[in-house]
C-alpha cells in the first residue's frame, strides 16, 4: 500500500490546519510581542517590570502546560473556548515572549541619536518608538524572527498531540498509522510535511532579509 497516495487528502488537510494554526499564532505573537517589547524599553520602571514579568512567565512555562490552562482550564472556569482558539492562544502567548526579547534586542541596536532626533522634532516617546525605532528594529531582527517561526512550526506538533488535539499534520499521521499500521511511512510523510513548511518559512524570511534587513 502506498501510504502517501492512499492518504494524500489526509496529509494535505493536516498541512493546511498546521499552516493556519502557525499563521494565526504568529500574528498573536507579533502583536503581543511588540507590545511587551515596548514595555521592556519604556522609560517607566513599573512598565519595564511588567514587561519583564510577562517574558519570564511565558518563556518559562512549558507550552503543554499553557495548553492545559487555555483549554480544559478555561472551560472549567466557565469560559466557552474551542480547541482551535485555545491552540492559537497558547502557541501565540508562548511565542510572544521570545518575539518580545528579539524585538528588544532590535530596539537596542537603533542608535540613541535617532531617538533624540525624533524627540527634537517634537515627537513624543510613544511616537518615536512607533515611527522611528520599531520599524528599524523589525528590519534588524528579520533573521531571528524567521528562526522563531520555524520553532513555532515544530512546536505546533505539541498542540496536535495534546488534549487540544487539532487535526494537524501529526494527528493525521497518527490516524493514518492506526489505519494502516505502517508507522515508518506515516511519520516519514508527516516529517516531509513539516519540512515543507519550515523550508518555505526559511525561504520567505531570507527573501525579506535580503530586501529589507539593515546591514550594519
Amino acid at each position: 500500500m502506498d501510504v502517501l497516495t492512499d492518504n494524500l487528502d489526509d496529509f494535505a488537510a493536516g498541512l493546511w490546519v498546521t499552516t493556519r494554526l502557525v499563521g494565526a499564532a504568529f500574528l498573536v505573537a507579533v502583536v503581543l510581542g511588540t507590545l511587551v517589547a515596548a514595555l521592556r524599553v519604556s522609560e517607566s520602571r513599573p512598565l519595564r517590570s511588567v514587561g519583564g514579568l510577562y517574558v519570564e512567565t511565558f518563556r518559562n512555562v512549558p507550552l503543554l502546560v499553557l495548553l492545559f490552562i487555555t483549554f480544559p482550564g478555561l472551560r472549567r472556569g466557565g469560559v466557552d473556548i474551542n480547541a482551535w482558539t485555545a491552540g492559537i492562544i497558547a502557541l501565540g502567548l508562548y511565542t510572544s515572549a521570545y518575539v518580545a526579547e528579539v524585538l528588544r534586542s532590535g530596539v537596542a541596536a537603533v542608535s540613541q541619536g535617532q531617538r533624540e532626533a525624533g524627540l527634537s522634532l517634537g515627537f513624543g516617546q510613544v511616537a518615536v518608538l512607533r515611527r522611528i525605532v520599531l520599524p528599524q528594529a523589525f528590519r534588524t531582527v528579520i533573521g531571528p524572527l524567521g528562526s522563531i517561526t520555524i520553532a513555532m512550526i515544530k512546536n505546533s506538533a505539541i498542540v496536535g498531540a495534546s488534549i487540544v488535539a487539532l487535526d494537524d499534520i501529526l494527528k493525521e499521521a497518527r490516524v493514518v498509522n492506526s489505519a494502516t499500521f505502517q508507522t515508518t511511512e506515516a511519520f516519514f510523510w508527516a516529517a516531509v510535511c513539516y519540512l515543507l513548511l519550515t523550508l518555505t518559512a526559511t525561504a520567505a524570511f531570507r527573501g525579506l532579509e535580503a530586501r529589507y534587513a539593515i546591514r550594519r
